[in-house]
């Protein structure tokens, strides 16, 4: 008998602190959207969730293939940072290191919510 209510009172501990764990857990699985800007595309690769989506654009208009991530850097990106991603794909515009970034144009960018 004792040896039950032991057991059953472990038990009721250790799914309070997990559930207290699991809710602190999922409120700082979303943090908002960092800046990418000006940095290097692998910062974007390094610093997203794996499952994120990127999808990446050669910012010139030549439409180049990014081979070496850490060659490139952001020009812009799409969510605007400090939003929520929200399962949606993070669209960045590159240019090569060495190269200047095109100026923005909110025109030139199609609007694409996914």
């Amino acid at each position: 008998m004792r040896r039950a209510v032991t057991v059953t009172a472990g038990l009721a501990l250790a799914l309070t602190a997990t559930g207290a764990t699991g809710a602190t857990s999922a409120a700082a699985a979303a943090p908002p959207l960092p800046d990418f800007t000006g940095k290097g595309l692998m910062t974007v690769f390094t610093t997203m969730d794996y499952r994120t989506r990127v999808e990446v654009r050669d910012a010139s208009g030549y439409d180049r293939t990014v081979l070496w991530p850490s060659n490139w850097k952001v020009c812009s990106q799409h969510p605007a940072p400090g939003t929520d991603l929200g399962g949606r794909t993070l669209s960045v515009d590159v240019m090569k290191k060495g190269e200047k970034c095109p100026p923005r144009n909110a025109a030139t960018r199609p609007k694409r919510d996914r």
